[in-house]
């Protein structure tokens, strides 16, 4: 079966001293990287997903002075920052697909991106042929947990490497890793 991996919001304004870090966010980058090195054959696809809001808008409300953490946020992976971009333990010339999403409004799911060719991620992974993919990244409860269901939707097999994902709190982790088990995704701790 033709793999893909899709590598959710490895970028500095997830990790520590980002504007939405996750702790453990750096330790996560550098996993991933020691991941893709370590299994250089596994994938036909690796896809690198980030954040990559306008800076002269509110990105249709998902930017807010008063953020509620649920639907609105402190601005954060402004296009061209050095929020959003990559962290650096993350190795983001192993990708061999790069999608940005959120570009003038919320996105979480690596779906709702595309290439600067302009080229969808399902696009991407039907091109490949791929028929399975494997989601690692930041956060777990929020975009890794919307990939995954849209991966789903579009009739991948999905497994979500638990272990190399980072997410803003253990509790919506879990809660996100049980719903998407629930849905037939495959949760992964090796």
């Amino acid at each position: 079966m033709t793999r893909a991996l899709i590598v959710v919001d490895v970028q500095n304004d997830f990790t520590e001293g980002g504007a939405l870090a996750c702790a453990g966010g750096a330790a996560t980058a550098k996993a991933i990287t020691e991941f893709i090195t370590g299994h250089p054959d596994d994938y036909a696809v690796i896809v690198a997903s980030r954040d990559w809001h306008d800076a002269e808008n509110d990105n249709r409300g998902h930017f807010s002075s008063s953020p509620d953490f649920v639907d609105s946020w402190p601005p954060h992976c402004v296009a061209g920052s050095q929020g959003a971009e990559y962290h650096p333990d993350f190795a983001a010339n192993l990708a061999t697909v790069h999608v940005k999403k959120g570009q003038g409004a919320p996105a979480y799911s690596a779906f709702e991106g595309s290439t600067d060719q302009g080229k969808t991620l399902v696009e991407v992974l039907h091109d490949s042929g791929v028929e399975a993919v494997d989601i690692v990244g930041i956060a777990t409860d929020h975009c890794v947990h919307a990939t995954a269901l849209d991966a789903l939707e579009q009739g991948f097999e999905v497994t979500v490497k638990a272990n190399l994902c980072v997410g803003v709190n253990a509790g919506g982790s879990r809660e996100a890793l049980t719903d998407l088990s629930d849905k037939g995704a495959t949760v992964s701790y090796e």
